[in-house]
């Protein structure tokens, strides 16, 4: 079931008065640069303040031990002292990230007023990069450039530099992933139908996160984004009482400046993900060709005609029907069924008329997978829940065996649930569902599996119905909910 969130209810998951006084503030210095150029601007600095505090944080542990260490000799003197608290091995160790003195943020706080900002900034994401291998060709290092006020450049820093300060606890780096990720949001309503290319609203993640409770596994995401779906299903294990170690992460991504945000989105949390050697497409250069993956969580772009789909006519993937050249959709569902594990969950987001689309063979190909036994769920969306799309989508969760690891066997059968009517305006354009939306869906999905906790499932007129293989010829095989539930 959905965790209420105690700070706001209302699925944000963190307090927005925080986040939002910080965003006004950064907005504010935009001034008239546009918003998907700021944003590297903005989360380049904040991931600076992460990396800066954990290693700052780390030194100071070490500080205390060595102070405190006087049974061991090599500790006492100040000379040997320095060289334990600046050895690189005691903060790798400890999944931090060496520093260097010229990129922390002391230093680089203490020269925000300097003309030279942009490239003290600049040399000092090179030189992160020159230590952490991992990091390489990920940072932003375009700050030096003319076109950036380097006098709003330092009152940013400035600003940024308020982040984590006070208390140890208000120090902790999560409340830094946190401003991130509303940042991540924030960008992604301000650049429009392009935002949704690296964002998917969190509310949407929730659900996709809270119906296939991925646990432990293998996770994959073959259009990543920004990595949203990896951070949702880390803290799902971690607040369920899991433990984040035992999640193996896999994505990918074909934009080259969303897979490096995606990386800094994942390194400012400290989780361990394989997104491949550098951006790359899925549909021609699959960078994870043998995962079989436990759980497929993805939000692949709407429609896509421009997928160069003639060239892979072939391909193994299309095992049930040869997907048109025009339209992607199905494509990507092929895709999440090929790479998944024997008792594999898949939950992805597609545009609506994947459920009824009858043209270029798509009907021929619904009707292959429905008939296969594979649909273990419909989810009806409102409209105006997405950046990208004013458009209503839907959910589609695959299931290898809707038998394995359930206390109700459903084979043969589909939930369909229709959320339409769910979700609340939180301004003019966008809606999100609250977090007793997320609850109501992912509960009767959860009831209807047989999960103990979730209560008895029963069909609600409206809302949802469990219907039959049989049902769904009956409908021509179209997987859209209202058919279903009826009024």
């Amino acid at each position: 079931m959905a965790r209420k969130n105690k700070k706001t209810g209302n699925g944000t998951g963190a307090n927005l008065g925080f986040e939002a006084t910080l965003w006004a503030a950064a907005d504010k210095m935009r001034n008239n640069m546009d918003a998907a150029e700021y944003k590297h601007v903005v989360l380049g600095l904040i991931f600076l303040k992460y990396i800066s505090d954990a290693f700052e944080e780390r030194k100071e542990q070490l500080e205390l031990w060595t102070a405190d260490s006087s049974s061991d000799w090599y500790v006492k003197e100040e000379t040997a002292r320095y060289h334990v608290i600046e050895d690189r091995d005691e903060y790798v160790a400890e999944n931090i990230f060496w520093v260097p003195k010229e990129a922390r943020w002391p230093f680089l706080q203490a020269n925000a007023k300097q003309s030279a900002i942009g490239k003290i900034i600049d040399d000092a994401m090179v030189a992160i990069e020159r230590e952490n291998p991992t990091l390489k060709g990920v940072l932003p290092k375009d700050y030096a450039r003319p076109a950036l006020d380097k006098q709003r450049l330092g009152e940013l820093i400035d600003l940024i530099g308020t982040i984590g300060l006070g208390d140890k606890e208000n120090r902790s780096r999560d409340i830094l992933g946190r401003v991130y990720e509303y940042f991540l949001s924030q960008f992604a309503g301000a650049e429009g139908k392009k935002g949704g290319q690296f964002y998917t609203p969190r509310c949407v993640v929730q659900v996709l996160v809270e119906m296939l409770a991925p646990y432990k596994g293998r996770v994959y995401d073959p259009c990543c984004g920004s990595g949203g779906m990896f951070v949702q299903s880390e803290k799902f294990a971690a607040a369920h009482g899991g433990n984040v170690g035992d999640i193996s992460i896999y994505g990918q991504e074909s934009n080259p400046t969303t897979w490096r945000l995606a990386r800094m989105n994942l390194a400012i949390r400290g989780i361990d993900s394989n997104l491949g050697p550098e951006n790359a497409n899925t549909y021609h250069n699959d960078l994870h060709k043998d995962l079989k993956a436990d759980y497929i969580l993805a939000n692949p772009p709407f429609n896509d005609s421009d997928w160069g789909g003639d060239r892979l006519r072939g391909d193994a993937r299309w095992k049930y029907g040869l997907p048109p050249a025009g339209n992607a959709n199905y494509a990507w569902v092929q895709h999440f069924i090929h790479h998944l594990a024997p008792n594999g969950l898949a939950g992805f987001v597609l545009a609506n008329g994947s459920m009824s689309s009858n043209q270029s063979g798509e009907g021929e190909i619904r009707k292959n997978i429905i008939e296969a036994d594979l649909v273990d769920c419909m989810v009806s969306l409102p409209g105006q829940l997405f950046y990208s799309t004013p458009i209503p989508a839907c959910l589609w969760f695959i299931a290898r065996d809707k038998k394995n690891g359930r206390f109700r066997d459903r084979r043969g059968e589909t939930l369909f649930i229709d959320a339409r009517k769910l979700g609340k305006l939180i301004d003019r354009v966008h809606r999100e569902f609250t977090d007793e939306d997320v609850a109501k869906i992912a509960g009767t999905y959860h009831a209807w599996r047989g999960d103990k906790d979730a209560g008895e499932y029963e069909d609600i007129p409206g809302f949802c119905m469990s219907a039959t293989i049989e049902d769904i010829r009956k409908h021509s095989h179209i997987l859209t909910p209202g058919r279903y539930v009826g009024a």
